[in-house]
């Protein structure tokens, strides 16, 4: 990224306010950066967690193959799923709240004994591939912003605080060599001022 400025001490000063802007940012966005860094893990491994815990349901379900088949299907729906919001390093993610379950009475007497824990399993089930939703959500969303914050990172780090820098150390030397060719002018006019008052006695 090309720094623009001119070679005078407006824009000295200027591009210095910029610099230390960033200087000071830098140590900010690096502990997000560290943060959203170890928010990410911390959600990829509840994921993972959970997708174990999914899987283990899911191969009880599968043992269950055969009875299944005389399942009611309407006897549980999800009616809603109730979310809210946390914010972690700045990013908003979604938490899960609340599965809420609407759930059709059957006959004790002449459903088969097994439906009462079916429905609890198909619960869990459900529950549990929520969360497994919510957390790879909240993976996704940190992660993005994580990666935002790196370039950031890198773009103060790796260029715009060199390229400041090096803008300021021109402007510095531009301005040194004004003043010393100033200088020499005047020892210039000097010189000559004295000589010809030397041959005007």
């Amino acid at each position: 990224m090309a720094i623009k400025f001119q070679y005078n001490k407006t824009s000295l000063g200027e591009l210095g306010k910029q610099l230390k802007m960033r200087q000071k940012a830098l140590p900010t966005i690096k502990s997000k950066e560290s943060a959203l860094r170890s928010e990410v893990k911390r959600a990829k491994d509840s994921a993972t967690s959970y997708r174990e815990k999914l899987d283990r349901l899911v191969a009880e379900y599968d043992y269950m193959t055969a009875l299944w088949g005389e399942f009611d299907c309407t006897l549980l729906r999800i009616s809603d799923v109730e979310l809210s919001t946390q914010k972690i390093a700045g990013v908003r993610i979604p938490l899960l709240k609340e599965v809420i379950f609407d759930e059709k009475p059957f006959d004790l007497f002449s459903s088969p004994a097994w439906y009462g824990d079916g429905l609890d399993l198909l619960k869990r089930i459900a529950r549990l591939g929520m969360e497994f939703e919510v957390y790879n959500r909240q993976m996704e969303l940190l992660d993005y912003a994580r990666r935002k914050t790196t370039q950031k990172v890198n773009l103060y780090e790796k260029v715009q605080i060199p390229g400041y820098e090096d803008a300021i150390r021109k402007i510095k030397r531009f301005m040194e060599d004004e003043e010393n060719l100033s200088k020499s002018a005047q020892k210039i006019v000097k010189t000559r001022q004295q000589q010809a008052a030397k041959e005007g006695n």
